[in-house]
């Protein structure tokens, strides 16, 4: 039945950027969107649209078996994407929206690469399933709805830490990115693949 594999991929994609094992998702998700406040919302919701789009594109080409990558290398290589991404926070001077378009074709590309990690793990059951389109089109729509709930809270927690404190945005920045650059860094230490 559609509505059920729609429902229970739905969760899949949800439970992809919400559980506590999707540390590597929430750390890109908060590298890409450090660097914009509450008033660049519709700007933000294209981004994650954005990786959503390359992650969706990468995971039909491997269901489909057009692709295959060692999961080794994804593995390294999704962290290496958020060192990438808090290192290219610390070159932005002014947060301006023409100073950060650059996000929109690192959060596609990178999501290409994220698309592959979970794909491996999603094939068996996707090619199984008689109804891969509904299967495909629930993960990609919880994988969204995932990313719009993370973002909701990353900028709600910057519109209260620069409203109500003494912090600049500049500092702000300064601070997630270095943080999010040291864990990622140890994840891609951790999985170098040779």
């Amino acid at each position: 039945m559609p509505l059920q594999d729609f429902i229970f991929y739905f969760k899949l994609g949800w439970e992809h950027i919400i559980s506590a094992d999707a540390l590597d998702h929430q750390l890109f998700i908060l590298a890409l969107v450090a660097i914009y406040s509450y008033h660049n919302l519709k700007q933000v919701l294209i981004l994650v649209t954005a990786f959503t789009i390359g992650h969706s594109l990468t995971l039909f080409l491997s269901v489909t078996d057009v692709i295959r990558f060692e999961s080794k290398w994804v593995e390294f290589l999704i962290p290496c994407t958020i060192v990438f991404t808090a290192v290219s926070n610390l070159f932005i001077k002014d947060f301006s929206l023409k100073s950060i378009k650059i996000n929109y074709y690192l959060a596609l590309i990178f999501g290409l690469i994220h698309g592959m990690g979970f794909a491996n793990s999603i094939r068996m059951m996707l090619a199984k399933d008689q109804n891969i389109g509904w299967g495909l089109f629930g993960f990609n729509v919880g994988l969204e709805a995932g990313q719009i709930f993370v973002v909701i809270i990353i900028l709600a927690a910057t519109f209260i830490i620069l409203n109500y404190s003494k912090i600049k945005r500049p500092s702000w920045v300064l601070f997630i990115s270095a943080a999010v650059f040291s864990l990622a860094l140890k994840m891609a230490l951790e999985r170098i693949p040779f």
